[in-house]
């Protein structure tokens, strides 16, 4: 659609494409991350670390980092400018973990996210937290205390539990209705929150693989229109091949720009599709709420 090739498409939440992974410490293979979603349409993306031991995740945090101090240096016209990182962990619920490894998952911990993160909260833009752990709201208020955002999610948190990690300060929901507690008519669960918090951002893969058609319209009819972001969470295995019967969800099938031309073609209002994968993003990363 070549609408959506002259928008300035913004992916918040990516772990790599096509072979390629965030799970490294080569900055040549982030930027060839950057220009592989480039080749698809999108401008800007946000880089997703996975959860690790401590010291990996910050080999993967220093490639990104000096991706990004090449990009600053010399910035390439065939690639997606890298915004950011998203740390998505550690500090996660491992009976949530869903495609990632539950393994390194850690308890919330002050001293441990300053061990992750000293010299790199430059370019950490988001981190995702489960609110129910023991110490999260103290991390979340910490966290934003530094000017980084933080997003709810690998979460079994209770309706009740999500409010509190947000009037701690978080203000957007991980992969919406993936890797979390559903929603039940007696217990409406996080989902159920970023669903009604009119001010809470979600994003929503939009592979239509990870959540079904009818959950996706309803998330768009509910939610206010500036708050719904369209994420690829795509990974190494994206258009690596079609899911198989009965395997594992992992990261989303397309990129972000494939993920928003289906939604149109199957009906899906084109404005909204459009603010979901451009101005939204933006405005969630500036801190506008």
């Amino acid at each position: 659609m070549s609408e959506l090739r002259s928008l300035e498409i913004t992916d918040i939440h990516t772990h790599g494409i096509k072979g390629l992974t965030t799970a490294t410490s080569s900055p040549e293979e982030i930027l060839q991350i950057a220009r592989t979603h480039f080749l698809y349409g999108v401008k800007n993306i946000v880089l997703s670390i996975y959860p690790a031991p401590i010291a990996e995740m910050r080999k993967n945090l220093e490639a990104v980092k000096k991706a990004m101090e090449i990009q600053s240096t010399s910035y390439p016209h065939d690639s997606a400018r890298i915004l950011g990182v998203h740390l998505e962990g550690p500090f996660l619920n491992r009976k949530m973990a869903g495609a990632l490894n539950g393994e390194y998952f850690l308890e919330p911990d002050e001293k441990r996210f300053e061990e992750l993160t000293y010299g790199f909260e430059d370019i950490i833009r988001i981190v995702t937290i489960a609110p129910e752990l023991k110490g999260a709201q103290r991390l979340i208020r910490k966290i934003r205390e530094k000017g980084i955002l933080v997003s709810m999610g690998h979460s079994e948190a209770s309706y009740s539990e999500a409010e509190l990690g947000y009037r701690s300060g978080a203000v957007c929901i991980t992969h919406i209705f993936n890797a979390m507690r559903g929603i039940h008519h007696r217990e409406l669960g996080i989902a159920g929150f970023g669903l009604l918090k009119k001010d809470v951002y979600l994003e929503v893969i939009g592979d239509l693989e990870h959540v079904d058609f009818h959950a996706l319209e309803l998330i768009f009819r509910l939610k206010e229109k500036d708050r719904v972001i369209l994420i690829s969470d795509s990974y190494r295995g994206t258009y690596a091949g079609k899911k198989k019967k009965g395997e594992r969800l992992e990261g989303g099938f397309y990129p972000l720009s494939v993920c928003a031309e289906r939604l149109i073609r199957m009906g899906f209002e084109k404005e909204l599709v459009f603010v979901s994968v451009t101005s939204n993003p933006i405005r969630f990363l500036s801190g506008a709420f």
